[in-house]
């Protein structure tokens, strides 16, 4: 199937987080499965309405009607985790978001293409507690996307996935490899031309260690500062908007 307008809707990580920076901008898996979608069809046209730090309910509210707006025929939903973090969270009514999404979404005539989550307790020992909330949340988003015809990419079961050479220093958002295989796997789900399962195999030679003086650092440098923000009441997404609002050609 020829994909020619496609939308990325969700939080920090389809923004592309951590592929890139501040300064030159980020890439991200999102703008390299565009790039994919190009190599086959150079008419693509690319929208990333994505925003860091929004939460599933918000990724509808604000993004959701923009993304049908454009018309697409090809829509990438990932968002969840920054709900899963929060205490008290309802999984039930996260999914519920999400399978909205992938409702209007099909329903407008779009593919809908999206992710079930990595097992967030290999990837940081810490957050291992979250561990019961991400396989319920993954057994939900693989049953909406059956209802309403969406692809998942569910890579859950990879132990690649938790390698933490894929993973940020933050644990939270990929590496430029990470975001590659991310976009090399959504590419393989939704069938184009030139992609095939590479993206699942283990790197070579062994990941490294994990210690506890590591995850001391990681507690004191990234999920302080994040439970700080919280108490606040304040979100990395504060004051910011899409980095690409609009359809526009993936090559000039």
């Amino acid at each position: 199937m020829s994909y020619l307008r496609y939308v990325a809707i969700g939080d920090s990580q389809t923004e592309g987080l951590n592929d890139g920076d501040e300064t030159t901008g980020y890439r991200g898996w999102a703008d390299r499965l565009a790039e994919l979608l190009a190599d086959a069809e150079p008419g693509v046209l690319y929208a990333n309405l994505a925003v860091r730090g929004k939460l599933a309910g918000q990724v509808r509210g604000e993004q959701l009607a923009a993304a049908l707006a454009l018309r697409p025929d090809l829509v990438s939903v990932m968002a969840g985790m920054n709900d899963l973090v929060r205490p008290g969270c309802d999984v039930g009514r996260v999914a519920g978001e999400l399978e909205a999404m992938y409702a209007a979404l099909s329903g407008a005539g779009a593919r809908v293409v999206t992710f079930t989550f990595p097992d967030v307790g290999r990837i940081a020992p810490v957050a291992r507690g979250l561990r019961p909330r991400v396989v319920e949340l993954n057994a939900r988003i693989r049953d909406a996307a059956e209802r309403h015809g969406a692809v998942v990419v569910d890579a859950f079961h990879l132990p690649v996935t938790c390698d933490p050479r894929l993973w940020s220093a933050d644990r939270i958002h990929a590496t430029p490899l990470g975001h590659a295989r991310m976009a090399a796997a959504a590419a393989e789900a939704l069938g184009l031309p030139g992609s095939d399962s590479a993206w699942a195999e283990p790197l070579a030679g062994p990941p490294p260690a994990m210690s506890w003086r590591r995850e001391a650092v990681w507690v004191g440098t990234f999920l302080g500062p994040w439970v700080v923000r919280r108490i606040r009441g304040r979100s990395s997404g504060d004051g910011r908007s899409a980095k690409r609002p609009s359809l526009l050609p993936v090559r000039p």
